[in-house]
């Protein structure tokens, strides 16, 4: 498995992944106002947010807008090039399998997230593509960064649908 867990970082590099994963979960809360699952991500560049997304796919009745993909998107403009190598995507849940061949197809070099997805995860929770070593590029993966308070998050947002 190609998978890092969150616990087993050095002290800085967790810091600072749980710094980037706090600005993903302000994305994700604002999902809630549209009736969107509540995902967000961040784009970090040489320790800076270049990017930001928000799953947007009710809200833009889009199945194109997930949060990976806009930050990934903002990042692009930013930096005038769509080879992302250099990138670090920071994500409130388990990229899907869209989003992980995403991470292939532009370079990112490495994927944090918190909450593992076992149903439509593409980064080791359903399947593995992010990091496959048949395909042209693999990213860095570390999971369960601030895992708690992201599944709390859509864990509440879930409880309210069924009501």
């Amino acid at each position: 498995m190609c998978v890092i867990k969150a616990e087993d970082l050095a002290a800085e590099e967790k810091a600072a992944y749980e710094s980037y994963m706090r600005a993903a979960l302000e994305e994700a809360r604002m999902c809630i106002e549209s009736d969107d699952v509540p995902v967000g991500a961040v784009a970090v560049f040489e320790n800076e947010i270049i990017g930001r997304g928000r799953n947007a796919r009710e809200k833009r009745r889009s199945p194109l807008w997930h949060a990976e993909m806009q930050a990934c998107e903002e990042a692009a403009s930013r930096l005038g090039r769509w080879n992302l190598s250099g990138v670090l995507l920071v994500a409130t849940k388990e990229p899907c399998v869209m989003c992980a061949g995403l991470l292939v197809q532009s370079r990112i070099s490495t994927c944090v997230f918190a909450v593992p997805d076992k149903k439509g995860g593409g980064c080791g929770g359903n399947m593995q593509i992010a990091c496959n070593p048949e395909l042209n590029h693999r990213a860095r993966l570390v999971s369960g960064v601030l895992e708690s308070e992201c599944l709390e998050l859509l864990r509440g947002f879930f409880q309210k649908k069924r009501k």
